[in-house]
């Protein structure tokens, strides 16, 4: 619904409330996370700084320019003036977020076995709380992109491509507080 406005329209609809709703819960609650385990990390420097050491940064970082690479395909999908052109970027954005998510699993495997150390406190579970929501985030978007590429309308290529856009910020973060601080 267009809202008017002194001197004319605003061309905003509905739909950038809601959207602006969620960014913004998402940020929220992944901010809390964070700020937990920063105030975690904080309190218990020497088991966080050793429990850091279990992790592999180096499938981390590869994860990093995959998930990039993601949300450089979003954003050509959204830019895209063809139907084709958006579902392809598309697929290949989600296809993308799945390989994060079966590079995840990897990481996961190898960091499973420390998770139940009492040395390390609440570590691994806020690593794990953290980053599975994450993960969370990118398999749903990635199936929702799939679901869009089939009727890739403008409006809804550009909803999917700024949530993607907002898990894509949300892992910049995580990314430096848990792997490299």
């Amino acid at each position: 619904m267009a809202v008017i406005v002194e001197g004319g329209t605003d061309e905003r609809s509905d739909g950038d409330l809601i959207l602006g709703i969620l960014v913004w819960s998402e940020l929220i609650a992944f901010g809390m996370l964070l700020g937990a385990f920063l105030v975690m990390s904080f309190v218990h420097p020497e088991s966080y700084s050793a429990a850091k050491l279990h992790l592999n940064g180096r499938l981390a970082g590869v994860n990093t320019l995959v998930l990039l690479g993601s949300g450089w395909l979003a954003a050509e999908a959204d830019r895209a003036a063809s139907v084709r052109t958006r579902r392809m970027a598309l697929i290949g954005a989600a296809c993308l977020g799945f390989a994060f998510a079966a590079i995840k699993f990897v990481e996961y495997a190898g960091e499973l076995r420390f998770a139940g150390d009492a040395t390390f406190n609440s570590f691994f579970e806020l690593y794990f709380i953290i980053t599975g929501f994450h993960l969370a985030h990118v398999v749903f978007l990635g199936l929702v992109m799939l679901v869009v590429a089939r009727r890739a309308e403008r409006s809804n290529v550009t909803l999917v491509a700024t949530l993607w856009h907002v898990i894509d910020i949300v892992w910049l973060t995580i990314f430096p507080v848990m792997y490299l601080g």
